[in-house]
């Protein structure tokens, strides 16, 4: 028997990380300009970086903290939630990160064997983490292909006694989106939240990008005994490396006993020093956010311009998150070797649409890159699209 047969299952079954991929990708490409991976291009408040400056020599920085976060930072959280998320009944938990912290929901709600509910074009992240705790019967639902809302029409089959049995355990939507930059309108995401509660599943809304609204849309969430909210400091606050993020979860059932059980097992503790900041960037405040927010309108625009090659109905997103989702030519759909080809023929580098779920499309982020530097990157992506369509990969 070789070595590799004697490794887990669950993790063989794992897909391989899409961002590890174009990681190994840009790699072998010269001077290539990423608009692949979700990152912002600005750091956190320059006043929460001196304050942390300041902090490095305390003891109490290199020491273990509480598991569900420092209390201070718990507090301040509270108070954000109620007074910007209009969440009053939730207890908070600060994790490494909003990926671990949908780890931590997945290992405290689901039972190998149980059914999950994503939608199409679904977060690629989100989806490793049930295949690599053994839930193997992932459900995927359409989405509307104009507005990319997920289809309420089969979670409500899906969710009924003509549905399947057992009926899901649990249902995660990320609103606004990731990959496809579409946000869910509160109407649509109280349906969901009552299929939800009528089935007796639990509703998972990941809020990352809560701050990313365009166009006079304004973001919001919703409270009940079965949701759970998740959020992020990395993106709003440019902290993506501090790695950290909290949950939103009703106190219901024990939920916070068994959740600090998981908590304690991986990290024991988000980052101290990453938590110290958190805490010192929620003191600058939301408007920090949406002015750089704000500015990233240009780039949208710019790649929209980029994009306008495959044909205006082929690009939808953009109206929440930092992505805009794009519909590749019938005869060049196979998106992972087009992506492999735009980085090797024109320097750009964006991500495979199957990665989430949806072959033949493609990815494009605008929030790493200042202006200028998304004006080279869009004029690349322009030139490679045309030829694309014009001639193929040749």
């Amino acid at each position: 028997m070789g070595t590799f047969a004697k490794l887990a299952t669950r993790a063989r079954q794992t897909e391989t990380p899409v961002m590890v991929q174009i990681q190994q990708l840009m790699r072998g490409a010269k001077d290539a300009i990423s608009l692949a991976q979700g990152v912002v291009y600005w750091q956190p408040p320059e006043q929460a970086l001196k304050k942390v400056q300041d902090i490095v020599w305390e003891p109490s920085t290199s020491h273990y903290g509480a598991d569900e976060g420092l209390l201070d930072l718990r507090l301040a959280l509270l108070e954000k939630l109620r007074r910007e998320n209009k969440l009053t009944r939730s207890s908070v938990m600060v994790t490494a990160g909003a990926n671990q912290a949908f780890v931590n929901l997945v290992l405290t709600l689901c039972d190998p064997g149980d059914s999950v509910v994503m939608f199409a074009p679904y977060y690629f992240n989100a989806y490793m983490s049930f295949q690599m705790t053994g839930i193997n019967n992932i459900l995927i639902g359409p989405s509307n292909k104009k507005t990319l809302h997920p289809d309420v029409e089969w979670l409500e089959t899906m969710l009924s006694d003509e549905g399947t049995k057992p009926v899901p355990k649990l249902v995660t939507v990320v609103n606004p989106g990731n990959p496809s930059g579409s946000y869910i309108p509160p109407p649509l995401l109280q349906r969901i939240s009552d299929l939800c509660k009528s089935a007796g599943a639990w509703l998972v809304v990941d809020n990352t990008y809560e701050y990313f609204m365009y166009d006079g849309l304004e973001h919001s969430c919703i409270e009940d005994d079965h949701i759970v909210n998740i959020f992020s400091f990395s993106k709003a606050y440019g902290m993506m490396g501090w790695r950290v993020g909290y949950i939103a979860y009703p106190e219901v059932e024990g939920f916070g006993a068994q959740l600090l059980k998981i908590q304690d097992n991986i990290p024991i503790c988000a980052s101290i020093i990453g938590q110290r900041l958190a805490l010192y960037s929620l003191e600058v405040g939301p408007e920090w956010i949406r002015e750089r927010v704000q500015d990233l309108v240009k780039n949208r625009e710019m790649l929209k311009r980029a994009l306008s090659p495959l044909g205006e109905d082929s690009v939808k997103g953009g109206e929440g998150a930092i992505y805009l989702w794009a519909k590749l030519p019938e005869n060049c759909s196979d998106d992972f070797a087009v992506v492999r080809w735009l980085v090797r023929k024109h320097g750009i580098v964006v991500i495979p649409g199957s990665a989430s779920g949806g072959p033949g499309y493609i990815r494009i982020s605008f929030g790493g890159l200042k202006e200028a530097d998304c004006e080279v990157a869009a004029e690349r992506l322009k030139k490679g699209l045309e030829e694309l369509v014009r001639d193929g990969m040749v």
